[in-house]
């Protein structure tokens, strides 16, 4: 991994598993939240301790608590930020009419969510996390940060599809259950590349062909 960014002047310290690098500017609430992904994104919530979080932060535990009543809190406060995060970087490189076919915003979507793990880093990770969907069954918080951060990816899809269906290049297909099938295949390939089963950027073309093919509209119009 590369280094990782925390509070301080530029430097960079071996932490167990991963480098950590000091980075001018950002708030002690700030690093605790990075350094927290970085844990949870690699250890899961249950091997997170804030001893560790503590260790690696150089913010007493009696701080983290101050900022953040318990674990949970915390972690939920990591889903509220990536939610936050999702929603800037659809608006950001979907808005107006960068795109002048469906068809055309299709591949953009695809791109645009292979392209976020580099983006996100640890914060898109802890969404791969099987206790990010425990936590979501039993607490209201979690389901409705989790709920909105798959619906923006979701809506992406669906608003390329619909334009698609309007400017001819896509077929008359159910829009949400189709946006549903194409953002399964999208994951499905990250998690393939995060689990190290297969290298992702080797399929990309096949990925996007498949998709045209299932979208295609052949009628001419």
């Amino acid at each position: 991994m590369s280094g990782y960014y925390i509070y301080g002047k530029p430097t960079v310290y071996s932490v167990g598993f991963f480098s950590v690098k000091k980075e001018a500017g950002l708030s002690k609430k700030e690093v605790i939240l990075k350094s927290a992904a970085r844990l949870f994104s690699e250890k899961g919530f249950k091997y997170t301790s804030m001893a560790e979080l503590s260790r690696i932060t150089g913010a007493a535990e009696g701080t983290i608590f101050y900022h953040f009543k318990n674990k949970e809190e915390l972690f939920l406060s990591i889903l509220e930020r990536i939610r936050e995060t999702v929603t800037s970087e659809i608006n950001n490189n979907f808005n107006g009419d960068r795109y002048q076919t469906g068809m055309e915003m299709i591949d953009g979507a695809v791109s645009f969510y292979l392209g976020l793990p580099g983006k996100m880093e640890d914060w898109f990770f802890v969404l791969h996390r099987h206790y990010t969907y425990e936590l979501a069954a039993v607490n209201t918080v979690c389901k409705g940060h989790v709920d909105a951060i798959f619906s923006c990816f979701l809506d992406l899809f669906e608003s390329a599809i619909i334009k698609g269906q309007k400017d001819g290049t896509i077929d008359d297909l159910p829009a949400r259950k189709t946006a549903c099938i194409i953002f399964a295949a999208v994951d499905g390939l990250i998690r393939f590349n995060n689990y190290n089963l297969y290298n992702t950027n080797l399929l990309y073309m096949e990925l996007i062909e498949s998709c045209r093919r299932m979208l295609k509209n052949n009628i001419t119009k």
